[in-house]
């Protein structure tokens, strides 16, 4: 019984990750491929926005590890140097 208590707590903690690391309503997004999500904000005054991108964690447990999502942004636009491949790729602005 208090396996399945840890169980449905993570399960629901979990959950509230992905809620809480859901993009605004207006951002442009895609999903799937080697990322979870890629999500640009609005374009600024200046040509910049900004985009976060979530990827797959694995969380070690013991002997039952698990996946969690971890997000990061950055600052996109014309002058902007690429990080690596999982921002580049689209080099323009994901539209809304």
């Amino acid at each position: 019984m208090k396996r399945w208590m840890v169980a449905g707590s993570a399960g629901l903690l979990m959950a509230a990750q992905l809620l809480v690391a859901a993009p605004p309503a207006d951002a442009g997004c895609l999903y799937g491929g080697p990322v979870i999500s890629k999500c640009d904000g609005p374009v600024q005054p200046d040509g910049t926005w900004e985009r976060c991108v979530a990827v797959a964690k694995m969380i070690p447990r013991g002997a039952s590890s698990y996946l969690a999502p971890e997000r990061r942004c950055e600052l996109m636009g014309p002058g902007r140097p690429m990080s690596d491949f999982a921002f580049a790729e689209p080099p323009i602005h994901i539209a809304g």
